[in-house]
């Protein structure tokens, strides 16, 4: 039976996969970009957006170009619309006095399809503060919390996946028991055949509800891997059970119990990211030591406060980190994914249990407390999650850290980006 969906399975990876990946180029495309080749300015310098317009690579001479200019996620300050007489246009887009990022966005129609383009300028984005608060009983909450997974035993459950092994590797079905008794965690285990000991890639995942089908090239390099979801559910089923729960049970379930930091939906989330790890570092395979984690999105979110809340964590590669600052809106700038108090989010969110609930959840709480190295990657044109949002953590992080830009990137990632991220986890895991 497991067979016979798994070409179903395999085309709902690659529209995921596809989604996520660059946008495919068009006939005519709308190139922003700012006067300074790395988008960077300090408070008050002024930026200027240059917009190009091209179809075929050629110049559209006298193309109406629309575009808006203002802070990143929020109602833009300028809309205008000019003639592009020889398909270039300059447009002045001012400054900013306070660290944070500039956005110009522009549209042009052509034989009736509209085309975009996009580019953000950041001020002093490393000195961007967060605005969530930082809770007293911060550390003494997620301490508590380890404590009551610590007490549950693991009750982990393999079951070989055949039709996914490879010479090298076997694949299993993974099952363990969360911080509550019936409260499951599921992921697909790949680990080395031969017979040793190997370090160990936490693979944490982006929002929705989806099936999962392991990392086997990168355990193929000697490395034990698990992919896990968040939801407590199997993720080798149909794909179609999956697109039910995400548009039923699960719409929504970022904000699910957000008026309770004990409750909340993501403190499940957290802790089976660390049970996760439980299970890793109990393998007969594992070396002991070598342990990352990483992911993208909400994933990068995860990484971020895994490595903070487990001191086994040695490393962690973080794409564009979600749930990060996400008070920012609520003091007049972009906010992290999900955005709880956007425009559309603020008036059932803007209560004093929910922001208390945020501020323990919150990515920026968890990177103060990171100790171990990591590698970050993102881009200025983020409108998932906004680059103000990430820097907010970023700048609070003491550890060692390195990020890596790429400018134009959205929320979406070249291969580059992904081969830098592979290589430097996997030269970190194996010290090659």
């Amino acid at each position: 039976m497991k067979n016979r969906f798994l070409p179903i399975a395999f085309l709902f990876l690659l529209s995921i996969i596809t989604a996520l990946a660059q946008p495919a180029r068009r006939p005519v495309e709308v190139v922003v970009t700012t006067d300074r080749d790395d988008w960077t300015y300090k408070t008050g310098d002024k930026v200027q957006f240059l917009i190009t317009v091209m179809r075929n690579g050629n110049l559209v001479k006298n193309a109406s170009v629309r575009y808006e200019i203002g802070l990143e996620k929020l109602d833009p300050t300028i809309q205008q619309t000019k003639i592009a007489a020889d398909g270039k246009l300059t447009i002045d887009g001012g400054t900013l006095k306070t660290p944070g990022f500039l956005r110009c966005l522009a549209w042009v129609t052509v034989d009736g399809i509209e085309y975009r383009g996009i580019a953000t300028a950041g001020f002093d984005p490393l000195k961007i503060e967060p605005t969530v608060s930082n809770p007293q009983d911060f550390d003494t909450f997620w301490a508590s919390a380890k404590e009551e997974l610590a007490a549950v035993p693991m009750d982990a459950k393999m079951t070989l996946l055949p039709e996914r092994c490879t010479e090298k590797v076997n694949v299993y079905h993974l099952n363990l028991q969360n911080h509550k008794k019936g409260v499951r965690v599921y992921g697909i285990l790949s680990i080395p055949k031969k017979e040793g000991k190997y370090p160990a890639l936490l693979r944490v995942p982006g929002a929705g509800v989806r099936a999962y089908y392991g990392d086997v090239v990168t355990a193929e390099k000697d490395i034990i891997t698990l992919e896990i979801g968040i939801h407590g559910i199997p993720v080798i089923m149909d794909p179609s059970v999956y697109t039910d729960m995400g548009l039923g049970l699960l719409n929504g379930y970022p904000s699910y119990n957000l008026d309770d930091r004990d409750k909340f939906y993501y403190k499940k989330v957290y802790l089976g990211c660390v049970r996760a790890n439980d299970f890793l570092t109990s393998l007969p395979q594992y070396d002991g030591t070598n342990l990352a984690v990483t992911g993208g999105s909400q994933g990068g979110a995860l990484s971020i406060i895994t490595a903070g809340l487990d001191p086994r964590v040695k490393w962690l590669g973080a794409f564009y980190p979600a749930l990060s600052d996400v008070t920012g809106y609520l003091h007049g700038r972009a906010g992290g994914w999900p955005h709880y108090f956007d425009k559309n989010g603020i008036k059932g969110n803007n209560t004093k249990e929910k922001v208390n609930t945020v501020a323990y959840y919150d990515v920026v709480n968890f990177a103060r407390r990171v100790k171990v190295p990591g590698l970050y990657i993102w881009g200025f044109n983020d409108e998932t999650c906004p680059p103000t949002s990430m820097y907010a953590s970023y700048n609070v992080t003491s550890a060692p850290k390195e990020l890596k830009l790429f400018l134009d990137t959205g929320h979406w990632t070249y291969q580059e980006e992904k081969d830098v991220m592979n290589n430097w986890l996997i030269e970190k895991l194996t010290k090659k």
